[in-house]
């Protein structure tokens, strides 16, 4: 798909040269607080799926929206506050945390082979599908605890 002919115009000096595009960012930052309910794994997965279409990272769609309802199941489960997500987004890297205002850290459950278990198995699929992740620190505030994971593109 092509990107859009610039719109051009007429003023008093005559027409006027087409209006060039403002140059590529090329950092993004976004931010939502989800609710404190059982819709919160489903807002955050929509926003950062949203976030990536729209800047044309199809690749991560997936893998982000996986690991991003698991952190935020985990706040759902674990505290009894609100979310809040922000997604930062390179050309190198995606970089998504999720904070909440529980003092607890997360406990990463590697259950054993041929178990089944219905919890505790949502960092692990952070864990086994992130490039990398882990728990930010040096903050303070309400939203003082997060957990954060990073995907590369591909190539």
């Amino acid at each position: 798909m092509s990107p859009p002919t610039p719109p051009t115009g007429v003023d008093a000096n005559g027409p006027c040269p087409p209006r060039r595009p403002p140059p590529a960012q090329l950092a993004y930052e976004y931010s939502l607080f989800a609710p404190a309910d059982a819709t919160a794994p489903r807002v955050c997965r929509d926003f950062v799926r949203a976030v990536l279409f729209t800047h044309d990272r199809e690749p991560l769609v997936m893998p982000a929206a996986l690991c991003t309802s698991e952190l935020v199941t985990n706040v759902h489960l674990h505290t009894k506050g609100a979310a809040m997500l922000r997604i930062r987004l390179n050309p190198a890297r995606l970089h998504v945390s999720v904070f909440d205002d529980s003092p607890d850290p997360p406990v990463v459950a590697h259950p054993a082979a041929g178990v089944a278990a219905c919890w505790g198995r949502g960092l692990a699929l952070v864990e086994g599908v992130a490039d990398t992740w882990g728990v930010a620190d040096g903050r303070t505030g309400r939203y003082a605890k997060g957990v954060w994971f990073e995907l590369r593109p591909a190539g």
